[in-house]
């Protein structure tokens, strides 16, 4: 999707993809600085390591606790700070600026996937690992009524609802399923990858009849098991793919300082995702 949506934008850029050890994460970040790198993104286990070897770190990414775009930023004759596009060569000196645009796009994306108003929902977060931490916080910074998260690791369900009791008070927080109805349940574990994984909830302790919307974070396979079970319960659903593209498209801002041609990006998503001739499957 970046690599269209560069031709689009007529740039001189490519986007490719490298893989790195974590044990090389640093250094990988000082070369990509020293040649000149426009910016970068990464994934995980990335995300979190970066946080303490990036130059600077934007405030959301602060509060999220996770980097998963790079923007690379030099010092112009004024000694002020700008990005690598702006420059004709690159600069002497130059500085890792890190973001998070994942958090963004996971609301974006409920409110234009799902048409899902936020505010005063009730909603069931599976996992509390980094991606089930930034969404439960996330969604809590949205004004919701009520978060349940569960995590097969209890402990680690107990520090995110600690996270969200902290910081957004008016936001009631349990640690465990919910008894009624929710208006959403977020999948962010990756159970769901395998066509043989386990369902990533336990249906005795919640019928998926009590989820109005379902969300997976998963976007490939499009159809996860538990997409299937949602929408053989009556649930709307939605897979991961248009986090995938809002995150990206927020990066891609960042690296050129324009509007992301959405619409292009989405298509090369669907394309790779659904097959050339699949087109654009509705989930719900």
């Amino acid at each position: 999707m970046q690599n269209a949506a560069i031709a689009a934008l007529g740039l001189n850029w490519r986007y490719v993809a490298f893989e790195v050890h974590p044990d090389n994460l640093r250094a990988a970040l000082d070369g990509a600085k020293a040649m000149g790198f426009i910016g970068l993104n990464l994934t995980v286990p990335h995300k979190l390591l970066a946080l303490e070897m990036v130059d600077v770190v934007d405030e959301p990414a602060q509060v999220w606790g996770a980097v998963n775009t790079i923007r690379f930023e030099g010092r112009d004759d004024r000694g002020e700070w700008r990005p690598l596009r702006d420059f004709e060569t690159v600069p002497g000196e130059i500085r890792s600026h890190g973001f998070n645009t994942d958090a963004d796009a996971i609301t974006r994306a409920l409110r234009e996937d799902l048409d899902l108003d936020l505010a005063g929902a009730k909603v069931l977060v599976l996992g509390a690992g980094g991606a089930g931490r930034t969404a439960a916080l996330k969604l809590a910074a949205e004004g919701l009524a009520e978060i349940f998260v569960v995590n097969r690791t209890r402990t680690k369900a107990e520090e995110v609802a600690s996270e969200i009791r902290s910081q957004y008070r008016a936001v009631k927080v349990t640690v465990g399923y919910p008894s009624g109805a929710v208006d959403l349940l977020l999948n962010a574990t990756s159970l769901g990858l395998k066509p043989s994984d386990a369902l990533p909830y336990d249906e005795a302790s919640f019928p998926l009849q009590r989820a109005s919307k379902v969300y997976d974070m998963i976007y490939r396979p499009a159809e996860t098991p538990l997409l299937n079970a949602a929408r053989a319960a009556g649930c709307r659903t939605a897979n991961g793919l248009g986090m995938l593209l809002y995150q990206g498209a927020q990066a891609l801002e960042l690296w050129t300082g324009g509007v992301a041609p959405i619409k292009i990006m989405r298509k090369a998503l669907e394309e790779n995702v659904y097959g050339p001739k699949g087109g654009r499957r509705d989930l719900a």
